[in-house]
């Protein structure tokens, strides 16, 4: 059997650990328009801070592909899919046969039709080639406006910050994190970011970078009117899943690619994972794009099983965030902002003094999301909670869990077996 992957994140070694879990034998391809192997995405923020260095950002052992008899083709660009034959061209005229192929192609930075944006000085944030593009100018920036206040922006910020740069936050919605956290998460991690220095505008966006007559940067001029001085921007909006290959291909796409609970695609040789695929989400009982690592593993090693001939169903995954902003850790699992016209019940503990906020959502007799900021030591249990669709219907259950003080002990015994016992946890 050969085996081809397109993409080298952590999608990538997924597939290759569900593969050779069930194929010793068959030949593996991966095949990635970066010129690294692969390294965890969340550490270049650490890489740019110069808190780590490359010898920290990798993923698996130097010898993990050579222990997995993998082929790596680094700085190689896939440009298009024959699955009649079944072959993968690349740019250059290479042809690379496949009986199994992997879409892992991940997420493309998006850049908003933005005056000013073409030209010099505009930075992503989203690859350790954009880590490394920025790292080798950040001694010379002195004022940065990063545009976006998600996950990726405020690490953006942070690293920047670090380095000594002044940095300015510019976001859309009312509130820093307003896709994975609530409002008063997104004003405590705001409030945390400005007493260290970090100036943070919301409720504003960017009309146009300014330039001078030579091209260079002068700063950012806000909707609101507002002007930031700034000698760079970072983009850090999001990113949209990257079908181009997909698409081109015939295969079924909506806003990523279409898969089914083997993470098939429309073409039964043919399976995507990570950031890519509109897979399923346990908690909306549908179909949909959770772009967050943890995700990206399972499915990638659900899909590497499946190449193989397994046959093993896909569950679902949840949207979780865990991440730090200087000494303030947060967490995010699941539906953390419902509809106000859906029957949810929410539970909020918050004390501002000690920068500690609880938030859990129950639709019904389950836990289905939590935001917790300041006091994370529960997360992991909360989360069983959530993604093992624990039941919560007796009042002492929920009192514990209202109260920061979740149990495993409290779990019927036949959900504890068998869920526990489940193979394919994020390893």
């Amino acid at each position: 059997m050969k085996y081809v992957i397109i993409g080298n994140g952590v999608s990538s070694i997924g597939a290759i650990e569900g593969i050779r879990k069930r194929d010793g034998n068959g030949q593996i391809t991966v095949l990635t328009e970066e010129n690294f192997l692969t390294y965890g995405r969340p550490l270049i923020s650490y890489y740019l801070a110069g808190k780590v260095g490359d010898d920290r950002l990798a993923l698996r052992p130097e010898d993990f592909y050579e222990k997995n008899r993998v082929e790596v083709k680094l700085g190689c660009e896939v440009i298009k899919i024959n699955c009649a034959d079944k072959r993968v061209i690349l740019r250059g005229g290479e042809e690379v046969e496949y009986d199994r192929l992997l879409l892992a192609t991940g997420g493309t930075p998006f850049c908003p039709p933005l005056k000013g944006s073409d030209g010099e000085g505009v930075y992503f944030f989203t690859t350790l080639a954009h880590a490394k593009k920025l790292a080798q100018v950040v001694d010379k920036l002195k004022k940065v406006v990063v545009i976006g206040g998600g996950l990726i922006g405020l690490k953006a910020a942070e690293s920047l910050f670090d380095r000594g740069v002044k940095v300015s936050i510019v976001e859309l919605a009312p509130r820093v994190l307003s896709a994975a956290f609530d409002d008063i998460a997104g004003k405590i991690v705001a409030n945390r970011l400005e007493e260290v220095g970090i100036s943070i505008f919301c409720k504003t966006t960017a009309q146009e970078i300014k330039r001078d007559k030579a091209g260079n940067i002068k700063g950012v001029l806000l909707q609101n009117g507002k002007f930031l001085e700034a000698d760079a921007v970072v983009i850090a909006i999001g990113v949209v899943p990257n079908i181009s290959l997909a698409k081109d291909a015939g295969l079924k796409i909506n806003r990523g690619i279409i898969v089914d609970k083997f993470l098939t695609t429309s073409d039964t040789n043919i399976f995507a994972a990570g950031d890519v695929a509109e897979a399923w989400d346990m908690l909306v009982d549908e179909p949909r794009v959770v772009p967050i690592w943890p995700n990206a593993y399972s499915q990638g090693y659900f899909a590497g099983q499946n190449m193989a001939d397994a046959k093993v169903e896909y569950e679902g995954g949840i949207p979780m965030n865990s991440i730090g902003f200087y000494g303030l850790p947060t967490i995010s699992i699941g539906i953390v902002n419902p509809p106000k016209d859906q029957d949810f019940e929410i539970e909020v503990f918050v004390d501002e003094e000690k920068e500690i906020y609880r938030k859990l959502v129950f639709k019904g007799d389950f836990l289905v999301g939590c935001v917790l900021v300041g006091d994370i030591d529960m997360a992991g249990r909360y989360a069983g909670y959530i993604r093992f669709q624990v039941p919560v219907k007796e009042e002492e259950v929920k009192f514990n869990l209202k109260n920061n003080k979740p149990t495993y002990l409290q779990w019927p015994e036949e959900i504890f077996q068998a869920r526990w016992n489940k193979d394919a946890r994020i390893r």
